[in-house]
C-alpha cells in the first residue's frame, strides 16, 4: 500500500457548490513516516465551494507512548479533527496555501499526521497517579518500593515544611 490516503477528488470539480461525498479509511495498523498507528478509522467529506474544496475530516486511532516518569509503555487513544481548503487558483488561495493539485488527486497523508501528533501530550503520563522511578536504584515504585528515601534537605529553613503539617 503505497500512498493509501491518497484519492481522486476530480469529479467533485464538475459537481454544484455545495455537493460533498465521503471517503472512509480504516486499517488495523498503519504508518504515518515516525508515527504508527493501529485501530485507525475515520472519513474525510470533501465539499465544492466556490473557492475550491473543503476537506473536513475526523480521526481517531491508538499509539504507543512511554511514560515520562517510569519509562513504561502504554496505548494511547488519539481523536482528532481538521478542515483545510483546497483552492482552486492562487487568487482563491488562503493562509495553509494548499492549492488542488492538477491530477485532482489529495494525498491527506502529511495533514493526518501532523494533526495526530497535535494531540500527541508533552509530557506523556500512563496513570495521574504514577510514582515514576526511584531516583537512587531506578526501580519502578509502581511495581514496589525499593526502600530509598530522599536525603533531607540541609537547608536551614527546612524545619518550617513541619509547620505547613
Amino acid at each position: 500500500m503505497k500512498k493509501p490516503f491518497r484519492f481522486n477528488v476530480g469529479f467533485i470539480i464538475h459537481e454544484e457548490v455545495g455537493y460533498n461525498h465521503d471517503f472512509p479509511f480504516e486499517f488495523d495498523e498503519i504508518a504515518l513516516d515516525d508515527l504508527e498507528l493501529r485501530n485507525f478509522s475515520g472519513v474525510a467529506n470533501v465539499g465544492k465551494t466556490p473557492q475550491g474544496l473543503i476537506l473536513q475530516a475526523e480521526f481517531s486511532a491508538e499509539t504507543s507512548l512511554e511514560c515520562v516518569r517510569c519509562l513504561t509503555k502504554f496505548e494511547h487513544q488519539l481523536d482528532w479533527s481538521f478542515t483545510e481548503l483546497y483552492a482552486f487558483d492562487k487568487r482563491s488561495e488562503i493562509e495553509t496555501e494548499l492549492l488542488l493539485p492538477e491530477d485532482a488527486h489529495l494525498d491527506l497523508a502529511e495533514l493526518i499526521r501532523d494533526y495526530a501528533l497535535l494531540e500527541i501530550p508533552i509530557s506523556p503520563i500512563h496513570d495521574e497517579n504514577c510514582k515514576g522511578l526511584c531516583p537512587e536504584c531506578g526501580q519502578n515504585l509502581n511495581l514496589k518500593d525499593c526502600g530509598h528515601r530522599p536525603p533531607e534537605p540541609d537547608s536551614p529553613f527546612a524545619k518550617l515544611k513541619d509547620l505547613l503539617e
